[in-house]
């Protein structure tokens, strides 16, 4: 039986697979690092995030993204995706060797720990499980277009290469980053978007400054990896304090915390080439013909939108209904939080020795968990408290938290 075995190879399996093995915990990690990232990301894409907030969570020095890339050590520079996926592929091979390029396939409990199906048909028993499949699962559309047929409509994260939509009408559902950056690339590669949004204006966040003094810090407080100011410090940087709040709270700020806006550095690329209706709400689609009929309802009554495909840059809801990994039983036992697992102050579920990362432990422990920054402190506080459960005596591991 190992100690610990992690589903999935994004940042935060790979971070906390890096910290598992550093404190001498029989580790395999399940699946193709950077996978999602690498497929499921359109080609041409920038990370939001500012490059110091873009590390997977090391136990050694020396290993961040700008440990990496110094060179993109500046505010405001937007970290291409190709460099950033680079990046994690260099921290698997050096900090978390050994991932296993298959798939989970289901997770049971049984008696002293788990019983994990791979699609190569082993059977592996484990101490404790992470389930650290990041956001794909939880890709979300709206009801009222959900009934089109594949075709007709798709979910932003299924693009890798847009060039297939070239010379074609699109319509993209969404108002935040991936919606924003999705029209723009579409009209890179010679497609005609047009962005629908209920939303009466887009939002763009401002260009990062740098603190120009001691007093402009203390007072406008410091940048972290949410943005600049002293609750969102907190939020990003402790959020064991965030998980402290009252749930209503907590879900609140997940919900407004950045919320739909785009970059600055986008704001020029969004230019005519995009048509753009706002304030308009989604109340029907059907599909005939090779074509898609998108209708809204705006302040000047309804409208009908005509196009080749429908992209829903919609976002990702997290439900633990959808981390079908998990066997059945497994799922109905486990506490929620609006539709999220109840997490202990160590990540761990209401099931001993069941851990999540992520956007799936965004519901206990706050915002920040929906971004890479997260994954260091996830990862940290994870594998130290399965290592005092595994019985691991290692000097170095702290006692286990328990605000």
């Amino acid at each position: 039986m190992i100690d610990v075995l992690v589903v999935g190879a994004g940042p935060y399996g790979l971070s906390v697979a890096a910290h598992a093995q550093a404190l001498g915990l029989r580790t395999r990690i399940i699946g193709t690092p950077m996978h999602f990232w690498d497929n499921r990301m359109p080609v041409g894409m920038f990370l939001k995030s500012e490059p110091f907030a873009s590390s997977l969570g090391s136990p050694h020095p020396g290993r961040s993204f700008l440990d990496r890339h110094s060179e993109w050590d500046t505010m405001g520079r937007p970290i291409p995706l190709d460099m950033f996926t680079s990046y994690g592929r260099w921290f698997a091979e050096h900090l978390a060797p050994g991932p296993e390029e298959t798939l989970v396939t289901n997770v049971a409990q049984d008696e002293g720990g788990y019983r994990v199906t791979l699609a190569t048909e082993e059977v592996v028993r484990a101490r404790t499980v992470v389930v650290a499949i990041g956001v794909g699962a939880f890709a979300h559309t709206p009801d009222v277009v959900s009934h089109l047929s594949p075709r007709a409509l798709t979910h932003a994260s299924e693009h890798r290469d847009l060039g297939v939509f070239a010379d074609r009408d699109v319509i993209v559902v969404g108002a935040g980053q991936s919606a924003i950056e999705t029209a723009v690339l579409l009209a890179d590669a010679g497609a005609r978007p047009r962005l629908v949004a209920r939303t009466p204006r887009l939002a763009w966040n401002a260009p990062p400054r740098q603190s120009s003094s001691r007093l402009d810090t203390l007072l406008r407080g410091p940048h972290s990896g949410l943005g600049r100011g002293w609750r969102t410090w907190v939020w990003s940087e402790a959020p064991q304090v965030t998980r402290l709040l009252p749930q209503g709270a907590r879900l609140e700020l997940v919900r407004t915390t950045l919320g739909p806006a785009g970059s600055w550095w986008l704001r020029d690329r969004m230019d005519e080439r995009v048509t753009v209706n706002l304030h308009q709400h989604l109340s029907g689609a059907t599909e005939a013909d090779g074509k898609v009929m998108v209708s809204t309802l705006g302040p000047n009554g309804p409208q009908i939108h005509s196009a080749d495909h429908v992209i829903a840059a919609t976002g990702y809801r997290p439900q633990l209904d959808r981390v079908t990994v998990l066997s059945p039983d497994l799922r109905q036992r486990l506490r929620r939080v609006a539709g999220s697992p109840r997490l202990d102050a160590n990540f761990q579920a209401s099931v001993p020795g069941l851990y999540f990362t992520g956007l799936s432990a965004a519901a206990s422990f706050g915002p920040v968990m929906r971004f890479v920054h997260g994954a260091d402190f996830c990862a940290r506080r994870v594998a130290r408290h399965i290592a005092l459960h595994a019985g691991t005596r290692d000097t170095a591991v702290p006692k286990p938290v328990t605000v």
